[in-house]
């Protein structure tokens, strides 16, 4: 699950929860948008704090003489 759809399960709960006003046999749909907006607040936090790719550091070490540069790049999760 994206961030966006995270984003539009949390809207399409708070309609259903709060905009809607239709009685349904065995449905409530109160209760299935606030499933909704849970469902949508636990994939945006899942998609920010498991999913996010992990930023990555980059150091370049420049040694030798100005007339031949040797370059080194090391690159580490943080």
């Amino acid at each position: 699950m994206r961030l966006g759809t995270g984003i539009f399960l949390i809207a399409l709960g708070a309609i259903l929860t709060f905009a809607v006003n239709v009685d349904l046999n065995g449905v409530d749909l109160q209760v299935v948008g606030w499933i909704l907006m849970g469902v949508g607040v636990l994939g945006i936090v899942l998609e920010l704090a498991v999913f996010q790719p992990r930023r990555r550091a980059t150091t370049t070490i420049t040694t030798g003489d100005p007339a031949r540069t040797v370059q080194q790049r090391t690159t580490r999760d943080l």
